[in-house]
């Protein structure tokens, strides 16, 4: 009794005092959402980039790895301002329209005690271990113990220094607090999320969950209270049946040992009807590409595609059991989609684009190859030397990875409710790191060429963007009106390319079209088109400045278009190449890397698909 009624006041100060702070956090919510109302709208929209997928001190993989950032640091690092990313000074070289700090739900009760003296459990012995980890070895050896094998072997899911629900609570109003803090509509806008990091056997099944607004549960879904989607699903109706608005991603498709798009659910039951309406309705997205890499397609099952061999972390086979498989890329899914569409009325993996970088420094959006010195996964890859040899967090080697990629949102504001309805309405694009803007429409009636920005009005007016439906017309074939712009500080742009998959008779089927070209370049009668020579200056790390286009533009009918077939188009935009990451550690640190890997990268953006529905 001596030590359980101390406890039990602790406990009742503390919700005391919880309860006190969401009171005071709602009136501030408050104003802020009035200041939100007044903000100047574009009906045409423009394009925010943003983060959707990286992780602070919060999560304690991160933490053990020696990450101390908090989650008003890395909001502070994404508005542009330096902080002390893995010992060193670091700042983005452009900032962010928009974040949300995704931490593992699964520990934030854990990272609030390690990081809060004088909380209970802080001086356990396995959290003074944890705190005092200061190298590769020791960090790694812990992350294995308590991270990785509790998720994928279903053993216990806390270590012993674990205060309950009381301290996931406090971890989790941490995290609130810091998005509502750093909120500015108009100028940078944050939005609640966490990550439920569901592993079966090692097989990926992670989603970020995003939220609209301030309506966030008490405490997150995790999966230490289920690794069955389906689960988390449910648990998702709850929160939206009490008034929250909330989405959820999948990533890394690429490890995902063939669950990502199954043919049957977690409990070995065929995917039927329900579950088919259930994940498109929870599941509106899903990332593109992240640091452990593309998950478009692997050259490997699509031969001929000649731009599949793109950032594919090769190495994550020799970790944890993974081998490739088809049915791990999105563009499978998308396939795949449309026949459960033709066979139960409704896709399950009806998903737009997202990119993120699963950043684990708590340096949200650091994807520029050349300001890559700091690495991404604390003391895995904090130095050249580092990246040379070392691996991230068992799943690939670190020169074997990238910096990550970046979500592009049409929105008619920098606010909550316009990017998170952006998000939800699939008006996404996801770039592999540059700053491309891309918009992708179709239709019918459109003229046959644009010079002006007339076309986005007619792009609404006479069709549906990125994202979209696309319903059969009596009397016309679709058209697609394509754009894309470059980043002012990246190389130009190379080609547009327009990717269709279709069911001929049941089968599925699929397509790359070039459909607009640089520097007077001709699409030839077989659809190909001759490269550009712009090769990257392997000395210096210096792009070509004289070839390429900034904008490129047409508009577009597919030459083999059947009204009877379900399709998906989606874009895919490559630019000119320029210098990997690993380049630039070579330049500069003088370190060298296997002949394997690239020096040099052609960076994209791809557009969420538009659905033609006939």
């Amino acid at each position: 009794m001596k030590i359980i009624f101390p406890l039990i006041f602790i406990f009742f100060v503390f919700y005391s005092c919880e309860k006190r702070n969401q009171e005071k956090q709602m009136n501030e919510i408050s104003e802020t959402s009035k200041t939100e109302d007044q903000i100047k709208i574009n009906p045409l929209k423009d394009a925010y980039f943003g983060e959707t997928h990286v992780h602070t001190s919060s999560s304690m993989d991160a933490f053990i790895g020696g990450n101390r950032l908090t989650p008003e640091d890395a909001y502070r690092f994404a508005r542009g301002e330096e902080v002390m990313a893995n010992g060193s000074p670091h700042r983005l070289k452009r900032p962010l329209d928009f974040c949300a700090i995704s931490d593992h739900a699964e520990y934030l009760g854990e990272t609030y005690t390690l990081m809060n003296e004088g909380t209970p459990g802080y001086d356990d012995p396995v959290a003074q271990q944890m705190r005092n980890a200061d190298n590769y070895e020791d960090a790694m050896a812990l992350f294995v113990k308590y991270v990785i094998t509790p998720a994928r072997t279903g053993g216990s899911s806390h270590p012993d220094f674990y205060q309950g629900e009381a301290s996931t609570i406090s971890g989790w109003r941490k995290n609130f607090n810091a998005t509502e803090k750093y909120n500015e509509p108009g100028v940078f806008t944050t939005l609640h999320a966490f990550e439920w990091t569901s592993a079966p056997n090692a097989g990926n099944l992670h989603r970020n969950i995003i939220f609209r607004d301030t309506i966030v549960p008490k405490v997150p879904f995790s999966a230490n209270d289920s690794r069955d989607p389906q689960k988390l699903w449910v648990w998702m109706q709850l929160q939206m049946d009490s008034g929250a608005s909330l989405l959820a991603i999948p990533h890394n498709s690429n490890g995902s040992k063939g669950m990502m798009f199954p043919e049957v659910d977690i409990e070995g039951n065929p995917i039927d009807l329900s579950y088919a309406q259930t994940r498109q309705k929870m599941e509106p997205l899903i990332e593109m590409m992240q640091i452990k890499g593309n998950s478009e397609v692997h050259p490997q099952f699509w031969p001929n595609d000649e731009f599949a061999d793109f950032e594919m972390a090769y190495s994550i086979q020799d970790y944890s059991g993974r081998k490739f498989e088809k049915k791990n890329y999105v563009r499978y899914g998308l396939e795949r989609g449309l026949k459960y569409e033709e066979d139960l009325g409704v896709n399950p993996f009806k998903y737009g684009f997202v990119g993120g970088t699963d950043n684990h420094n708590g340096t949200p959006g650091n994807v520029e190859e050349d300001n890559y010195g700091v690495g991404s996964h604390g003391y895995a890859d904090q130095t050249a030397e580092n990246r040379t040899r070392q691996v991230i967090d068992g799943w690939a080697t670190a020169y074997d990875i990238s910096p990550g990629a970046l979500t592009g949102v049409w929105a008619d504001s920098n606010t909550r409710g316009s990017i998170w309805d952006g998000l939800y309405s699939k008006e996404t694009f996801a770039t592999s790191g540059p700053r491309i803007k891309v918009r992708f429409f179709g239709g019918y009636n459109f003229k046959s060429s644009y010079n002006d920005d007339s076309y986005v009005e007619d792009g609404y007016a006479k069709g549906v963007p990125m994202g979209s439906n696309l319903s059969p017309s009596k009397e016309d074939s679709p058209q697609f009106i394509v754009w894309a712009m470059k980043d002012p500080l990246g190389p130009g742009l190379d080609r547009i390319q327009i990717i269709k998959g279709w069911l001929d008779n049941g089968e599925m089927r699929e397509k790359v079209f070039n459909v607009a070209v640089s520097d007077n370049r001709e699409i030839k009668p077989d659809g190909s088109v001759d490269p550009v020579d712009a090769p990257v200056n392997l000395e210096t790390g210096e792009f070509n400045t004289e070839k390429g286009s900034s904008q490129l533009m047409t508009v577009w009918t597919d030459p083999q278009f059947k009204a009877s077939e379900r399709a998906f188009y989606y874009v895919r935009v490559l630019q000119l190449p320029a210098a990997r990451w690993t380049l630039y550690d070579e330049l500069r640190e003088g370190v060298s890397y296997p002949e394997s890997i690239p020096k040099s990268i052609v960076e994209r953006a791809w557009s969420s698909p538009i659905w033609y529905q006939p």
